[in-house]
């Protein structure tokens, strides 16, 4: 593919929800544009985009892919994306280098939940967008319903640009409401041109004047002219489309059957038309808030938006070049980690095809090898310390601890989860300390399947999952007055230590150490022995977790001077330890935090019982920043969100989310309590 000046590029990404038909709709494309073999089919798992064995395997996208193309003079890059809530990071990569967003609506099911987060995630990002009806091969699609709805839903600046022509319950084809012709669909893909038959003339008169409403609406001139009843001319509607969606005016609404190639031309006429370019927008983003202006003639600066580890060529670096021109063999320098980095290869990706090139210009998007010191979210400029603002993914709270199924293969799974985390930013991974598992977070059940099955597949380890063990705390509740007294004699010297403590809730996190003891019962000297004694002691509790809030004073005891010595001593404090926590009414604690959850407002009450039942303290609620939605603020021990990301999916149909910041820690309940306990003495035996 020849270099293509900046003018000439679309970044169009693909949004929708699952099974909506986005990689059909780019296996159409890339069909039309003579840029496939042959129409791949996801059932077959022959498509371009989904290549992955695991993606083949479950037939739905896994992760992002690029799939570029020329129609006629313009080449677009199109980003397929996944549908399935789980890989919203996939999604959020795309957008942070698109210009525009598609979004695909079945035509019988009509509006989701995922075409709802698509739009939300399209103006979060700030980009035009588009909705692409899809699946009119299916007799019980619906166009007007369909329409009627995202106007709804999504606002008044969604128009039709075309529309089915229906005869007989049957899409024959469709009229194109700007040139008001009508286009006969085929098997290829190709349009025969034809006038408007007249039983489909009141139904494109109709949507035709909620068109050239929106087109009048993008300037004075065109306002004027529709008022005083002149007629728009198609090259005057083509340009204020233009600009309306460049501007967010206009919400350009098309219509067609991806598998059977339906409307698929009139969609890239339009792309190639009316979608803008990358320096449309005028200005990047940059790492702080601050915005620089986008110079297709200017200093080379790129931002990598995307890592992928392949077992073959290394780390695989996707970029989009924000400015300037990337040229092979250039030096630039990564402003995220102040590192030199050669461009010793530069590959355009279509699907898993590398095409090597050695030009790329403002606004396209490429692929590097072997980058050293590069990840996802750098930067990469020439003879500048610009930082491009880095993508927000969302928190993974999905927790599960993971286990190899083999002895030893811990380093194996350490590997393979530090390379999956280079290339999704949604995962998380921790060894905790305290309870010595190795911990990984997700976005859903899903997610974690799919992490599971790459660790096997990828890098030949089959691990066990299963929910993680809680950082439990103890504390004692009760002030007490204990002694503690070590002594053995077995020939030679003995071991003689003697000490008083009183034990009390203290203030501090961790040991409390005060002395008062008078007279020299207990010489200075052994004052640390005593206090490491109880910080050792402390590592476990009466429930088999570390003990927090301690204060401890000596206030007396006794010593030999011969057999005393610190380790004595240390095993005095240790016994006085274990009469205290006999005596104290310890109890359990647990982290707990604050959770916000927000969902659309007919879902509260199910949301507030769900969190009752689960030992959370609803706060109060305030409305949402978006419509329709209410925040529950409540707080709620740790042990009960760990798998909450499913039940509130199902409680809510994937519109409710939830943030969760642990605060400290609160008692756990004595039932609870004992039931911990009993398992932990279980476990042990």
């Amino acid at each position: 593919m020849q270099n293509i000046e900046t003018k000439r590029i679309r970044n169009v990404a693909l949004l929708g929800h699952s099974g909506s038909g986005k990689t059909s709709l780019v296996e159409a494309m890339l069909h039309l544009a003579g840029a496939s073999d042959r129409f791949g089919n996801i059932t077959d798992g022959t498509t371009v985009c989904d290549y992955d064995p695991e993606e083949i395997k479950r037939g739905f996208s896994l992760a992002s892919k690029v799939a570029p193309f020329m129609w006629k003079n313009t080449k677009i890059n199109v980003l397929d994306t996944p549908g399935f809530l789980d890989f919203v990071g996939e999604v959020k990569q795309a957008l942070r280098v698109a210009d525009a967003a598609l979004i695909l609506v079945d035509g019988k099911a009509g509006i989701e939940v995922g075409t709802e987060l698509a739009w939300d995630y399209a103006r979060e990002s700030d980009l035009p967008t588009a909705f692409f009806i899809n699946k009119f091969d299916d007799n019980e699609a619906r166009f007007g319903r369909v329409l009627d709805s995202l106007h709804e839903k999504f606002g008044k600046n969604i128009c039709p640009l075309t529309i089915p022509m229906v005869k007989d319950g049957k899409v024959l084809g469709a009229i194109d409401l700007i040139k008001q012709e009508a286009h006969l669909f085929s098997d290829k893909g190709q349009h025969s041109v034809q006038p408007v038959p007249a039983e489909n003339t009141e139904a494109m008169e109709k949507y035709r004047d909620m068109l050239m409403e929106a087109v009048a609406s993008t300037n004075e001139d065109l306002m004027m002219k529709y008022f005083e009843g002149e007629e728009i001319t198609p090259m005057e509607a083509l340009n204020a489309v233009h600009e309306g969606v460049i501007h967010g005016e206009i919400v350009p609404v098309l219509c067609g059957a991806a598998t059977k190639l339906w409307g698929v031309w009139s969609l890239l006429d339009v792309i190639d038309e009316s979608f803008p370019r990358h320096t449309a927008k005028k200005v990047e983003l940059l790492e702080g808030g601050d915005e620089k202006e986008i110079e297709a003639e200017g200093e080379t600066a790129l931002f990598v938006f995307k890592t992928v580890s392949d077992p073959f060529v290394g780390k695989m670096s996707f970029f989009k070049v924000m400015n300037g021109t990337l040229r092979k063999d250039m030096l630039l320098k990564n402003t995220s980690t102040d590192t030199n980095e050669k461009m010793a290869h530069i590959y355009i990706v279509k699907g898993k095809t590398q095409t090597e090139v050695d030009v790329l210009c403002c606004g396209d998007i490429g692929m590097t090898a072997k980058l050293a010191n590069t990840n996802t979210g750098d930067t990469l400029a020439w003879n500048s310390d610009i930082h491009y603002a880095r993508t927000t993914y969302p928190v993974p709270f999905m927790a599960q601890s993971i286990a190899p199924l083999s002895k030893g293969d811990e380093d194996k799974i350490s590997l393979g989860v530090t390379k999956l985390c280079e290339e999704d930013k949604t995962i998380k991974f921790e060894n905790n300390p305290e309870t010595h598992q190795l911990v990984l977070y997700g976005m859903g059940d899903m997610h974690i399947s799919v992490i599971e099955a790459k660790l096997k597949s990828r890098f030949g380890v089959s691990v066990k999952l299963d929910l993680p063990k809680i950082a439990y705390r103890e504390m004692i509740t009760k002030r007490v007055s204990v002694q503690g007294k070590h002594k053995k004699q077995s020939g030679g010297h003995g071991q003689y230590g003697d000490v008083k403590i009183e034990f009390f809730p203290g203030e501090e996190e961790g040991l409390t150490f005060t002395e008062s003891t008078v007279g020299g019962s207990v010489p200075k000297n052994f004052h640390p022995a005593v206090q490491k004694g109880l910080e050792d002691s402390m590592k476990r509790g009466v429930y088999g977790y570390p003990v927090i809030k301690l204060a401890a004073n000596l206030f007396d005891g006794s010593y030999h001077d011969v057999d005393s010595n610190e380790m004595s001593f240390k095993m005095a404090a240790s016994l006085a330890y274990k009469e205290c926590m006999k005596l104290a009414n310890p109890v359990l604690l647990e982290p707990v935090g604050d959770l916000a959850v927000t969902v659309p407002e007919s879902y509260v009450g199910d949301v507030m019982s769900n969190l009752n039942k689960r030992r959370g303290s609803v706060m109060g609620m305030d409305p949402a920043a978006k419509r329709g939605y209410t925040t529950i603020n409540a707080t709620i021990p740790k042990a009960e969100i760990l798998d909450y990301v499913i039940t509130l999916r199902a409680m809510t149909q994937g519109r409710g989310s939830f943030t969760f910041t642990e605060t400290g820690y609160e008692q756990v309940p004595m039932n609870i309590a004992m039931k911990i306990k009993e398992e932990n003495a279980s476990n042990e035996e």
